[in-house]
């Protein structure tokens, strides 16, 4: 069928919304329209070339919308049914057998090569094969191709306009505090960056009830959000060296977070979520990009600390995405407050708007 979608041809050029060819369902796959995707900054690092993506590609990866067509061994959603997409996984090794499927010992061929695991793509330009499963999904497009692995069924109600952003960046923010390095009252979180996976980890740790929520940014409306989401302390690291930062997180938790959680990826920043750690606190990053980080090996023995890394909020999405939902039902989990609408012909000023900040969380919607 005839779709249209945004690809990146090469390394560094911008998204171009341009028609393709998409496959027919194959036997275990999903046709669905999209109605809304989440914009991320991956998206951004997959254009430029950062990730081990092969161009031309069709990039997005919080997709969600209306079944249209399954095939033949589809048994979970039927045409009709709405759903969330989340990343891909192979569903056979170690990690996915788990339930950790982040952690997929395939994940970089699922996620990033663009192809079924067979290696066909699932859209042509002209004759030419354009890699159409970008995490699985390749969402940036009036339609995509999923499996039955990467959706999570929603009701026929659910706003998808926001809630398409659940499944990339806010379920690692939440996952982090709720399954990586869980925290519960009487605990203390200190989270450094306040974006959109900063602030979904707000809301988680304040839905388990931790007795300290301390959010760190130096962007003001960001902090004031994160005030209104419940956090307890705001920093703003404006024109302040990172020590200043990390006495003050120490001071208003009374000793050190128990944990805290860094969405930087900035090496000084990072040990500044270290150093603000109570004795056996727990730290983690949660993005391979940026440059090596150095740690004195006293920062963590000393005080028994650990640092950790955590992909992809820790989770099983099948599991973890409907306890999210079932929060933000019960008006724990306000995601709809971080995110802003752009129509998809906006799709490069909507990545514009999240890399500089002035949109929290852009969600892209399809006309009727």
């Amino acid at each position: 069928m005839k779709i249209q979608a945004a690809v990146v041809w090469e390394a560094g050029a911008p998204l171009s919304i341009e028609e393709f060819d998409l496959d027919d369902p194959r036997a275990d796959e999903i046709l669905v329209k999209v109605e809304a995707v989440g914009v991320c900054h991956t998206d951004d690092n997959a254009r430029l070339g950062r990730l081990p993506v092969v161009f031309p590609i069709i990039l997005g990866h919080e997709g969600s919308g209306t079944v249209q067509r399954v095939g033949a061994n589809v048994t979970r959603v039927k045409p009709g049914d709405r759903v969330l997409f989340t990343p891909d996984y192979c569903g056979h090794c170690e990690q996915c057998l788990l339930g950790l499927t982040p952690y997929c010992e395939d994940v970089v061929a699922v996620t990033f090569t663009g192809t079924r695991p067979d290696g066909s793509p699932r859209a042509h330009s002209a004759g030419r094969p354009v890699r159409a499963s970008f995490f699985g999904q390749s969402s940036f497009a009036t339609h995509s191709l999923v499996t039955e692995r990467n959706i999570v069924p929603v009701p026929a109600d659910a706003p998808l306009h926001y809630l398409a952003g659940f499944t990339c960046g806010v379920q690692t923010g939440a996952g982090a505090i709720l399954n990586a390095m869980p925290v519960g009252p009487g605990r203390s979180v200190a989270i450094f960056g306040t974006g959109a996976v900063g602030l979904a980890a707000v809301m988680a740790a304040v839905a388990c009830g931790a007795d300290d929520v301390v959010a760190i940014d130096r962007v003001r409306h960001r902090l004031d959000l994160a005030r209104e989401l419940g956090a307890t302390h705001a920093i703003d690291t404006t024109g302040r060296d990172l020590a200043d930062v990390t006495a003050e997180v120490t001071k208003v938790t009374g000793n050190g977070a128990d944990v805290a959680l860094d969405t930087t990826g900035n090496p000084a920043v990072i040990l500044a979520a270290v150093s603000a750690l109570a004795t056996h606190g727990t730290a983690s990053v949660i993005t391979s990009s940026g440059p090596p980080v150095t740690l004195p090996p006293g920062v963590l023995l000393l005080k028994g600390r650990k640092l950790r890394g955590s992909m992809g909020g820790h989770i099983n999405p099948a599991v973890f995405i409907p306890r999210l939902l079932d929060l933000h039902a019960r008006g724990r989990f306000p995601v709809e407050r971080l995110v802003k609408n752009y129509p998809f012909a906006q799709v490069n000023t909507a990545i514009a708007d999240s890399l500089s900040g002035a949109t929290i969380k852009p969600v892209l919607t399809f006309g009727k």
